[in-house]
């Protein structure tokens, strides 16, 4: 089960609210494409910063602030086959990965640099819907930083993002 919260976001938290020193844990680098996005069926390569990259396939059932996920690792030749069966550009990420003070992680991502369409939002995943509800972003300095929260917001999905910046895979109604 994943339980999240999304806010979108402008630069990163070091940059925006420098007088919170949040731990960076890992910086990943990422593409990301999918097959469908009702239900969510999608293929992400993702490389840890001095690592090899991992690929993994994933599904995700509908649902806002809590849904089912399962993701599968999958061998880089059966990524690539995946990609070409896509066969439009995958979504390059930069997600850098902060220790929050209260022990949850502060995930910011940074996706499409560069492009027109160029955005950056953050993610806290929580254990349960009640802690999620519970949270505050002021319990750790972070009010203003993370202030535009889109949880529950339709059309704030990666998965949104993609029919509207590479549109649905030929073939499909891309309905969302």
């Amino acid at each position: 089960m994943e339980i999240e919260r999304k806010w979108m976001v402008k630069g990163w938290p070091e940059e925006q609210a420098p007088a919170i020193a949040l731990p960076l844990l890992v910086t990943h680098n990422m593409r990301q494409g999918y097959i469908s996005v009702r239900p969510t069926v999608r293929i992400r390569e993702e490389k840890p910063q001095g690592q090899d990259a991992a690929y993994i396939l994933c599904f995700k059932s509908a649902g806002l602030l809590a849904r089912e996920e399962i993701e599968l690792s999958v061998a880089r030749e059966d990524f690539e086959k995946l990609e070409a069966f896509i066969g439009l550009p995958l979504i390059p990420k930069e997600r850098r990965t902060y220790q929050l003070p209260d022990g949850l992680h502060l995930e910011v991502s940074l996706v499409d640099r560069g492009a027109a369409t160029e955005f950056m939002y953050a993610e806290v995943e929580y254990r349960t819907v009640e802690q999620a509800k519970a949270w505050d972003p002021a319990s750790c300095g972070l009010a203003a930083y993370l202030s535009d929260e889109v949880t529950g917001q339709p059309g704030q999905s990666m998965g949104a993002y993609w029919l509207q910046t590479r549109g649905p895979m030929p073939g499909s109604t891309g309905e969302m």
